[in-house]
């Protein structure tokens, strides 16, 4: 196996993020499973730890299938695969229930995860995206999306390990893609960990307990 578990993944993953530690980055993880890879990396950058809240719209007979993605924010954005909602036959008020009953798990993480802990900003930083691993890829494409509407000065995609051709399709949503391990034959993330049992709240809850974020002081203007 490339890896042992999450955090071996996220100390491999920030050595190859290593020059990044000079340019003031921002690393945004992706719960549950992408926060114990994501807290290795920004310990090793000296950066801020935040969370994307995205949530995949599964088929409804087949969860694990994604036919599209929301990610939490002010207007809560929708991705949608056309393709795989037209093979499968999901009609739209069934994709709509899907995608409600998402946003109000978004909605309990956030509330669980963030409380009232401050949100870096992201406007003309380095911002790092990071997960556990890619399958089809629809999250990590809407969370992306989300990101860059943001406007960051960089957006970098990080990832342990993902397909092959996923890979190929993602890096024209980021400035810059950084994989460990891509493969054409790919089956499941945990495939290619000797550990992958689930991330629990708890274990969240404690990762960004202990990457706390300063609050940012206010701009002095010429009258103050």
């Amino acid at each position: 196996m490339p890896f042992i578990d999450r955090t071996d993944a996220g100390r491999q993953l920030a050595d190859a993020l290593a020059s990044y530690k000079t340019k003031n980055p921002v690393v945004l993880a992706l719960p549950r499973g992408g926060v114990p890879v994501a807290a290795e990396v920004a310990k090793t950058l000296a950066a801020p730890l935040d969370l994307i809240l995205v949530r995949k719209i599964g088929v409804p007979f087949q969860p694990e299938l994604a036919m599209g993605a929301v990610v939490d924010g002010p207007a809560p954005l929708v991705v949608r695969n056309e393709d795989v909602i037209t093979l499968s036959g999901v009609s739209e008020n069934e994709f709509a229930a899907i995608r409600d009953r998402e946003l109000a798990e978004i909605e309990r993480r956030r509330k669980t995860y963030l409380g009232n802990r401050p949100h870096p900003e992201l406007a003309a930083r380095t911002v790092i995206v990071v997960d556990d691993g890619i399958a089809t890829g629809a999250t990590i494409r809407a969370a992306l999306h989300a990101v860059r509407a943001r406007k960051p000065s960089r957006l970098v995609l990080a990832v342990p390990v993902a397909p092959t051709e996923t890979l190929r399709e993602l890096r024209a949503e980021a400035d810059e893609t950084v994989c460990l391990e891509d493969h054409e034959y790919f089956g499941a993330i945990g495939f290619f960990y000797s550990d992958f049992r689930q991330v629990s709240d708890e274990e969240v809850i404690d990762l960004l307990a202990r990457h706390p974020i300063k609050q940012q002081k206010p701009l002095k203007t010429a009258a103050s």
